[in-house]
């Protein structure tokens, strides 16, 4: 049983990397799935107060950065609500829509038809930040991928010491 318990830990870790590029996924609530199942399957012993506190920062840490990234990768290119409403939307909505590449296309569009509609901005500067709200996912999901690392790898030192 305890290969089964183990491939039900890894499984919930999996999906929470997979929720870095399709974020319908809820990555955070993924990995603190398989913390929380790996104490009830086998022990919460070595998963001690220490740690709760540490990945309850970096949970923090992961919903500020989320937000952060696609906020700042929309302003720094001169993108106003609209903008970060659209590609909020698109990145929700591009990969059911286009499966493959539209986890990108679908930001970019977004913030594109939302700057576009909302505020009438000139279609250059559109696509400018549409350009921004890529960026901003792209690094969004570059610094949760090294934040979830880092938790996954603090969870299997604490495990294995």
């Amino acid at each position: 049983m305890e290969i089964v318990y183990w491939l039900l830990v890894i499984i919930l870790i999996i999906i929470a990397f997979v929720g870095l590029v399709y974020p319908i996924i809820p990555s955070v609530l993924f990995l603190a799935g398989a913390f929380i199942l790996y104490g009830l399957l086998f022990s919460f012993e070595p998963l001690n107060w220490l740690f709760w506190l540490v990945q309850s920062l970096f949970l923090l840490l992961l919903f500020i950065a989320d937000h952060l990234a696609n906020i700042i990768g929309v302003r720094k290119f001169d993108g106003s609500k609209a903008g970060m409403w659209g590609s909020t939307i698109g990145i929700l909505v591009g990969p059911f829509i286009i499966p493959v590449f539209g986890i990108l296309i679908g930001p970019f569009l977004g913030a594109v038809i939302g700057e576009l509609i909302m505020n009438r901005t000139k279609f250059t500067l559109a696509i400018k930040i549409g350009i921004g709200s890529v960026v901003g996912f792209i690094s969004s999901v570059a610094v949760k991928g090294i934040i979830q690392i880092i938790m996954v790898a603090y969870f299997l030192f604490l495990i294995f010491k």
